[in-house]
């Protein structure tokens, strides 16, 4: 940073201040002084508003926009506090009255008086949010109060007390005693703690504190958990503190004698305003200065102040000034801080702070095209950048570890390195990165003339040691001793020369020293070339662009300057170059010009100057920070400013400075001859002002003149387009080929069309890829139609571009580009428009098959298929089907193309899924594929799987019900094979007569084929036949359990009976538990006999268990004989029972021919009569009033048939079956 003293303003009567203070809001500045002075002061362009507003970026301005002079205290005032956000302004003066004054259109008045009248006010703050107030007396009384003036508490403390400040949450309170004690406090006047002074170890004598300064974080912090509280001792100590209770603060001796101390608007400054005795006056005459420190306690500068004490300092809200009450004066110091930041490819990189975010925000703002980058940086430390990268430092997670992360014009990291070097000097060229801190120098170089950055070539990764160097700055020769990281050790012993500051370029490596020493090293080698020896402390060294000069700013801000090449008259041997008899006060900032080694630019106070040699030109007011100098235009930016408002940077901001000569070269060719400007350039000779006066010559069509300018800017572009103009034999064409080459394309346009050349305007534009005016001039001269294709194709391409794919794919629908029409469509997921292009393809088409992919890649598999066989190419067609799983397709496809491998592929996809335990997509697979048997193969052992683990029985019904659907499936399937054999047959027998019996013959023997086909497979199926058995089964199992539950007990009796034919289905301990004890409830003991009979004669129960079904029979059967009170048809023993024996076919006839008793599946009723419904799906009957208004199947939930539609009774053969049961039983 930089800080000078810019104004100052004289109290009336020359009345001594003794206190200061400026309104961080509003830039009000109250002034307190001897006799009741009290004023309040206001600069113009004080406010963030104003600032903000300036478009010049001068400093602040120094005109008061208000002097008033506020009247009330007759003492001197003592003490004078903001309320900023109230816009309250308290006052005290030394017989102990307080006045609160409030701002009233524009005036300020008094609102609220105070007198204690026991003891004089010695401190009094505002919290952070304005709510409340605390004053202190001198006695030890404490009141606290909110702001519409009401008393919240009040204490006695008894102690004497000096200071107070407030915790930034308003919760503690600091106490301050003149005995240099400090007390903490909680928000209702309870003691808490006393604060350690560390910094106050070891001294011996007395000492009081003279200032508690707690920043409020209201502005955002500088790094997270960083010292926000200072305690500064009258001593000359200090100690910086995060919180009240820090047992690792930082102490540092201030090497003065202090009475002020003041954290700037975002607590990254502390300034610290005290004397110091001059021993070099015979009378001890103190010198008065002000101090400044980080907010890590490293000192940045000292001010001195001329005067005969420092009373009271306070900051501008913005942090760019600090108020000094300085004797009976206001002084105004202007401070240039140092900002993070750094300028490189016309992007501004910026660091700062916001309020609710740990870290920086570092912003990336393009200021040609006014985009912007922020990106998030934990710890950030410095900003540099050169060419084409900056580089960001920052704190690593680690104790002592840093990073380095480089980055490009938008923000994104490019590379990084972790070191172990603290970067607390840092410099980039185009090829290395160098960071310093006071003893150690770190080189990487990431990247070389061949490579764009280093990390990208394997070659040089390998060589580490190429890439990373570091050295110490006491090493004589660092390119004679191994310099990789790795191999490094720190010196036990600090340097007592530490560097001071560093900066590079491409080829040399400059490091200052504390001494004035300045080292000067070759880039990559690091050879130590040459020492060259200053006479001050360098602050910032800089090189101009042939390496000749080295400008020096020091630690007071004097610029000077060293000649390189110049032979030194002492020192060793490798000493070399001379100072300058040149030099500037004040500066804090230059900038060499990167084309001319004799131009530079300086930033003095708040002025700009720019030297020619040693010569400087007119200055500019001006407080920007300089970015670069080229062509003879200096780009500045008002940091200042952006910084207000860093979020939304304002192109305003960024300006350019043109040096004299170029605006003096304007001048001249704008007045007078070209041969007078021919001579001045000639004698200011830069290629910037040879290039203006060639561009002039071409406007002027003086191509001798233009040629000459080119020639001596080294332009060979423009040479050989000066010698295209002559070759030339019309004006008008001349002037139209000038306006093209300063970009004036509509006026060169127009001046072809004048001369009925419409073919040079479309190549001119054609050239330019400005498609849409080349679609309109074709349009309008009736041009070729190759050209307006081609056009239209370039503006698809366009827009394509940008994702505006409606807009293209109408341009390529012109240009009746089928290709990037597809794509079109596809982003716009317009597959419907696709199909229709697909339909307007000819078969083989190229575009088919990428058709098909795109329609395949959404899931579209009747297009995709339809476009790959339209192509030509039906093994892709299949393998669409396969991989979005319709095996059904699939597999048609492969039957009909005659493809095996779909089989093969088949069954390997479904034994992958069944050792993935993937049982249900196995089963889906199948069905999609119509693979039906494997499907309720899977099923049926899934639902016996699901009951031998006693899963929920109707789970085990739905899998069985599942799998006999898929069995019904494939019967109807395999019966409708034989469809077109028996359509044949019928219209070969048509005509009746002995035609007639032929048919009949020919139907009977295809239907006896099929069934025959049918029994085949099934019978070959283990277990296939049983699946409808299983679903009966666990159906009468949940129906007779909800019977019983609802106290059907004779119905859930009758159920339970007919479980006994799926005893290899069900568990028959659980069949013939559930039927004893629903027989006991009916009461039909004889069948409940029967049951534990069976129960107590099962082999698989226990002895155990066994005994317990006998105890409880013989207990049941003394009270109640063995005999049921009625008989029940479902009491008789049924054949076959316990199993099913002999084929399904079997089983078929026995239920035609009226064997075999049908039972209702809704009541498990035998039953009697024809009221009743088959379900078209499983066969099974429900007597209708059972149902009770239901339309669905109870047994496996399909539709039932209408009432009327049922047919004649159940146990009635129609004829149609007595013939099916006749030919049958042929077989």
């Amino acid at each position: 940073m930089f800080i000078y003293l810019s104004k100052k303003i004289a109290i009336p009567n020359n009345v001594k201040l003794r206190c200061i203070s400026w309104n961080t809001d509003q830039g009000w500045i109250a002034c307190g002084g001897e006799t009741g002075l009290l004023k309040v002061l206001r600069l113009d362009g004080t406010t963030s508003k104003d600032v903000k507003g300036k478009k010049e970026g001068g400093p602040p301005g120094g005109n008061l926009s208000l002097n008033q002079t506020l009247e009330g205290h007759n003492g001197s005032v003592m003490c004078v506090c903001w309320n900023n956000a109230f816009q309250k302004l308290t006052t005290s003066d030394e017989f102990g009255l307080i006045i609160v004054w409030m701002l009233h259109k524009g005036m300020w008045f008094e609102e609220m008086i105070n007198n204690r009248n026991k003891s004089v006010v010695k401190d009094m703050k505002w919290t952070a949010n304005g709510e409340k107030i605390c004053i202190i007396y001198e006695d030890g009384a404490v009141i606290v109060g909110s702001v519409d003036g009401n008393r919240l508490w009040g204490k006695e403390l008894g102690m004497e007390l000096a200071l107070v400040e407030w915790s930034p949450d308003g919760r503690l309170l600091l106490f301050a005693t003149p005995q240099g004690d400090c007390h903490v406090y909680d928000g209702n006047g309870n003691g808490v703690a006393k604060v350690p002074l560390y910094c106050n170890e070891g001294y011996a004598g007395a000492s009081k504190i003279i200032g508690v300064e707690w920043y409020d974080g209201v502005e955002g912090y500088a790094e997270p958990n960083c010292p926000v509280l200072a305690i500064c001792l009258d001593n000359g100590r200090m100690q910086l503190m995060r919180y009240e209770s820090d047992d690792n603060a930082v102490c540092i001796d201030t090497g003065i004698k202090p009475l002020k101390v003041k954290w700037n608007m975002n607590g990254t400054i502390l300034a610290v305003a005290g004397f110091q005795m001059s021993s070099a006056v015979a009378d001890g005459r103190e010198l008065w200065m002000v101090q400044f420190y980080n907010h890590n306690g490293e000192h940045l500068r000292t001010l001195r102040v001329p005067g005969g004490g420092i009373s009271g300092i306070s900051w501008e809200g913005n942090g760019l000034r600090l108020a000094l009450a300085v004797d009976s004066y206001v002084y105004f110091a202007n401070v240039r801080p140092d900002y993070k930041w750094g300028y490189f490819c016309n992007t501004l990189v910026y660091a700062f702070n916001r309020p609710d975010r740990s870290e920086h925000c570092v912003m990336f703002w393009d200021t040609k095209n006014n985009d912007k980058y922020p990106k998030y940086v934990r710890k950030l430390v410095a900003i540099q950048a050169f060419g084409d990268f900056c580089v960001l430092a920052t704190k690593g997670e680690n104790q002592g570890e840093h990073i380095l992360i480089l980055c490009n014009a938008i923000g994104s990291p490019v590379d990084s390195k972790y070191i172990e070097v603290e970067p607390k000097y840092l410099a980039i060229t185009n090829y290395h990165v160098i960071a310093a801190n006071d003893e150690v120098v770190y080189v990487w170089q990431f990247r070389t003339s061949f490579s764009k950055v280093l990390s990208t070539d394997i070659n040089a990764v390998k060589r580490k040691d190429v890439r990373e160097k570091m050295f110490s700055v006491d090493d004589a020769n660092p390119a004679l001793s191994d310099r990789s990281p790795e191999s490094f050790r720190n010196l036990t012993t600090q340097t007592t020369d530490p560097i001071a500051c560093i900066t590079a370029c491409d080829s040399v490596l400059m490091i200052g020293r504390a001494s004035g020493v300045v080292n000067r090293y070759s880039l990559p080698h690091l050879t130590l070339d040459a020492q060259h020896v200053l006479r001050c402390r360098p602050q910032m060294l800089s090189l101009n662009c042939n390496l000749t000069k080295m400008s020096i700013i020091d630690i007071n801000g004097v610029l000077t300057f060293f000649d390189l090449t110049a032979k030194a008259t002492g020192g060793g041997a490798n000493t070399m170059g001379e100072h300058l008899a040149f030099e500037r006060k004040d500066a804090w900032d230059m900038r060499w010009a990167d084309d001319n080694p004799e131009l530079f630019a300086m930033m003095e106070k708040t002025r700009m100057y720019i030297f020619r040699g040693l010569d400087p030109e007119e200055p500019v007011t001006s407080s920007a920070y300089l970015c670069s100098f080229h062509d003879l235009e200096i780009t500045a930016a008002f940091l200042d400013d952006i910084m207000q408002q860093p979020d939304q940077p304002d192109l305003e901001f960024m300006v350019m400075y043109e040096t004299r000569s170029l605006r003096d070269t304007r001048e001249l060719l704008k007045s007078a001859s070209v041969d007078d400007a021919y001579s001045f350039v000639d004698s200011n000779s830069h290629p910037r002002l040879w290039r203006n006066l060639a561009e002039h010559a071409l406007e002027a069509l003086d191509f001798t003149t233009a040629d000459k300018a080119f020639v001596r800017c080294a332009d060979y572009q423009g040479i050989q387009f000066v010698k295209h103009l002559g070759k030339l034999d019309d004006k008008a064409k001349q002037r139209a080929e000038v306006a093209v080459y300063f970009k004036r394309f509509d006026e060169a346009e127009q001046l072809y069309m004048r001369m009925d050349r419409p073919d040079l305007a479309i190549d001119m534009r054609m050239r330019l890829g400005d498609w849409f005016k080349v679609e309109r001039l074709i349009r309008e001269s009736s041009g070729d139609d190759s050209q307006l294709l081609n056009a239209h194709n370039k503006i698809g391409q366009y827009y394509s571009d940008r994702h505006k794919w409606g807009k293209a794919a109408q341009y390529y629908a012109q240009a009746k580009n089928s290709e990037m029409l597809v794509e079109c469509f596809y982003a716009l997921e317009d597959f419907v428009a696709l199909g229709r292009l697909m339909d307007a393809l000819p078969d083989g088409s190229q575009l088919l098959s990428n058709i098909g992919e795109k329609f395949q890649s959404v899931g579209l598999c009747n297009e995709g298929v339809t476009a790959f066989l339209k192509a030509g190419d039906t093994k892709r067609a299949i393998d669409c089907c396969v991989l979005l799983n319709q095996w059904d397709q699939g597999v048609q496809l492969a039957q009909t193309h005659n493809f095996p491998q779909i089989e093969q592929l088949l069954a390997k996809y479904a034994n992958h899924l069944l050792e993935k335990d993937k049982v249900m997509d196995a089963i889906e697979l199948y069905r999609k594929a119509n693979h039906s048997m494997e499907a309720a193969r899977l099923l049926q052992d899934l639902a016996k799987k699901c009951a031998a683990q006693k899963v929920h029985p109707m789970r085990v019904k739905k899998l069985y019900v599942l799998a006999a659907l898929e069995i019904e499936k494939f019967k109807k399937r395999t019966l409708e094979l034989s469809g077109p054999d028996k359509t044949a047959a019928t219209l070969l027998g048509a005509g009746g007569g002995v035609g007639g019996t032929a048919t009949m013959a020919a139907t009977a023997a295809q239907t006896l084929a099929g069934l025959m086909t049918l029994e085949s497979v099934v019978s070959g199926e283990a277990g296939v036949d049983s699946a409808w058995r299983g679903a009966e089964a666990y159906h009468f199992w949940l129906l007779a359990h909800r019977q019983l539950y609802a106290g059907n007990v004779d119905l859930a009796m009758r159920t339970a009976l007919h479980l006994r034919e799926y005893e290899d289905l069900l568990d028959p301990l659980e069949i013939y538990s559930f039927l004893a004890l629903a027989a006991f409830y009916n009461q039909f003991f004889g069948q409940c006999s029967k049951a534990f009979i069976k129960l107590e004669s099962m082999p698989s129960i226990p002895t155990d268990k066994r005994e317990s079904f006998a105890d409880l029979a013989m207990s049941i059967f003394l009270k109640h004989p063995p005999a049921d009170p009625r008989a029940l048809r479902e009491t008789r023993e049924k054949k076959g029972q316990g199993g099913a024996t002999g084929s399904s076919l079997d089983a078929l006839l026995e239920d035609l021919g009226g064997g075999r008793e049908q039972v209702c599946v809704a009541s498990g009723r035998i039953v009697r009569d024809g009221n009743v419904l088959r379900c078209r799906t499983c066969k099974h009957l429900s007597i209708t009033h059972e149902l009770r208004g239901a339309t669905v199947c109870p047994l496996c939930h399909s539709s039932l048939p209408a009432s009327a539609a049922a047919g004649p009774p159940a146990r009635t053969i129609s004829s149609k079956a007595a013939q099916m049961s006749h030919l049958y039983a042929g077989y």
